[in-house]
């Protein structure tokens, strides 16, 4: 027995003793049936709502739903019975509502099952009345695929047959139904194609399967990047990624939508709209495949990541939109530069070996490798020599004074 209900049955046995205490068994049976009789039960009233509504979010005009009005209300000292410890609604007597108290998780509530619900109790008194009610939790996609591993690294032999299939690690989404994982996409490639199954417990996995033979010396190796997708709205999918100063053409993400109807009317067309002048010119979709690709210059010093919304149109006008992230890559594009001020640092053209030439004054002193010119200032370790002209043949050249030469020796 819930602790509510032992409170309940504690008052009216109080207001029991009053009375005078019954005498035989017969008395104890009509006492009883006095309780039960004065207990009324109403039908079972349902509210269905999303998870994550905010705090004081209407749930449902709960008064008029029992057909109760507010005096009885307050008359009755009506308030919400349960036995958890977590009260996520909260009843407003003043007004008759019924409104979310707390913030309500669908997957923190329930886990991975689909129909999730909580029930509890509206009491009154005087006389007596329950009124059983039950929360219907929906999902709502907020969250998206997400893999363990950011990379996988395959190792095949070049020689592997055709059929050849690789088991990929699978996503995780903590969403259920539509909400939750429905696919995954590959990379468009020449070699492997990708097969979908559904594990006997019910998760979705994918596997490679090997359709043109590997060559090592053509490609030692190829990367490839693996997609999850749910089906919610809007739909979410691992994040998209480009390497910065792709080539024009470069295959960032292949957008794909459905449309149950058929003929000209679930032809689907592709679109990027509501997009920045200059990120709507460094990407571009293909209208009928809903390929996105690179259009202009990447650069990841300039932006490092792209947010875009692509729209799927039927012939009919009817729209759809998501939003694609994409994160750019940084690639070593830039050599690194110094900058060195212009400054002047004579050399003593006597400096012993080791004398530092070029560094900083900061503490401790940094140095960087940099051509530097040097002038080598002159010391006065020579005295003059005296130049004296002398005839050898028919022309006349200086000759230097020894300096040992004795007096006279001009």
């Amino acid at each position: 027995m819930d602790p509510s209900s032992t409170g309940t049955i504690q008052r009216i046995q109080s207001e029991k003793n009053i009375l005078d205490e019954p005498d035989s068994p017969l008395e104890w049976i009509q006492a009883v049936l006095l309780f039960f009789s004065s207990l009324t039960v109403s039908g079972h009233i349902r509210y269905s709502i999303p998870e994550e509504m905010n705090k004081d979010s209407l749930i449902g005009h709960i008064a008029q739903d029992l057909g109760l009005d507010l005096k009885r209300l307050r008359s009755g000292r009506a308030r919400i019975v349960t036995g958890e410890s977590v009260q996520y609604t909260e009843l407003k007597v003043d007004k008759g509502t019924l409104v979310v108290s707390e913030r309500i998780d669908r997957e923190q509530l329930c886990g991975e099952v689909a129909s999730c619900s909580f029930s509890f109790e509206v009491i009154l008194e005087n006389p007596m009345e329950l009124h059983p009610v039950t929360i219907e939790v929906l999902d709502v996609n907020d969250h998206s695929p997400v893999f363990k591993k950011t990379h996988i690294m395959l190792e095949i032999s070049e020689s592997a047959n055709l059929g050849a299939r690789f088991v990929l690690d699978s996503a995780e989404d903590p969403d259920v139904g539509v909400n939750g994982l429905q696919n995954y996409i590959l990379t468009p490639n020449e070699n492997f194609v990708l097969k979908q199954h559904v594990s006997p417990e019910g998760s979705k996995y994918a596997e490679m399967v090997l359709q043109k033979q590997l060559d090592r010396e053509v490609a030692p190796r190829l990367s490839l990047r693996l997609m999850a997708l749910d089906g919610g709205n809007p739909q979410r999918s691992g994040t998209a990624t480009v390497t910065e100063n792709a080539a024009a053409g470069t295959h960032v993400v292949t957008v794909n939508a459905t449309d149950a109807d058929s003929g000209t009317n679930g032809h689907i067309t592709y679109s990027v709209s509501n997009a920045k002048s200059n990120i709507a010119e460094l990407l571009s979709i293909d209208p009928h495949s809903g390929v996105l690709s690179v259009a202009g210059d990447i650069d990841f010093e300039k932006d490092k990541k792209y947010e875009i919304r692509i729209d799927a149109k039927d012939q009919g006008g009817l729209t759809d939109s998501s939003k694609v992230i994409i994160d750019v890559v940084d690639v070593n594009d830039n050599a690194p530069v110094i900058n060195v001020m212009s400054f002047t640092s004579p050399v003593s053209e006597d400096s012993p070996p080791g004398t530092t030439v070029a560094q900083d004054g900061g503490s401790p002193p940094l140095s960087s490798n940099v051509t530097v010119k040097i002038r080598i200032q002159d010391q006065n370790d020579n005295p003059p020599q005296i130049l004296y002209p002398v005839q050898t043949g028919s022309s006349m050249v200086a000759e230097m004074v020894p300096r040992s030469a004795d007096v006279g020796y001009l």
